[in-house]
């Protein structure tokens, strides 16, 4: 994140916006009513907004870089992760009780200059960083949460490698890497 790490009190603040960005999206409203309690708030921020249900995962949808006040991409995360994830089907009013929500806040992107896939497999922190690749065509992100799943460098980048549409063998000519780290909660 570009400004101080959150206190609690804000943390419990950008939950609150998260829900009540869902459910006025599963009502079919959009717009926020809400103003930052808090000036950090206000500071541009990217954020990913993750969903689930019974420890399964049912939205994650985010955003890589800052361009709002983070208490709205929050808001539009949320909602984007209930009604826009192609993965899923919309939330329903009947699952807003079964829904946990988890937040990550974004730290800036860190470009990694590597020249192959095993350069890269070396600067890559398990558990710590995440992970976007970009070959100007096709493009992935892990969160690094989904290090949990995939703790293994080496399967970790042939799955996100899949995800952004490339082959898991092989490394694209003028591919570019970034790292970023996160701050996350949930309820």
């Amino acid at each position: 994140m570009q400004h101080s790490v959150l206190n609690p009190e804000q943390k419990q603040y950008l939950l609150t916006v998260a829900r009540k960005a869902i459910q006025r999206s599963v009502s079919g409203l959009s717009n926020c009513d809400f103003l930052p309690e808090h000036d950090v708030l206000s500071l541009p921020g990217a954020s990913f907004v993750t969903l689930t249900v019974s420890g399964r995962l049912r939205g994650c949808i985010g955003s890589l870089e800052a361009q709002q006040p983070l208490f709205m991409d929050v808001w539009h995360n949320a909602q984007r992760a209930a009604q826009n994830d192609p993965r899923f089907p919309l939330v329903l009013e009947s699952e807003l009780d079964q829904i946990k929500i988890e937040i990550s806040v974004l730290g800036e992107l860190q470009p990694i200059d590597v020249s192959s896939e095993e350069e890269l497999l070396t600067r890559i922190r398990p558990d710590i960083d995440g992970l976007l690749i970009d070959d100007g065509v096709h493009r992935a992100t892990f969160l690094p949460s989904v290090w949990q799943q995939l703790p293994d460098p080496t399967t970790f980048l042939a799955h996100l490698k899949v995800k952004a549409g490339l082959a898991q063998s092989g490394w694209p000519e003028g591919i570019r890497c970034a790292v970023y780290q996160v701050e996350k909660w949930s309820e």
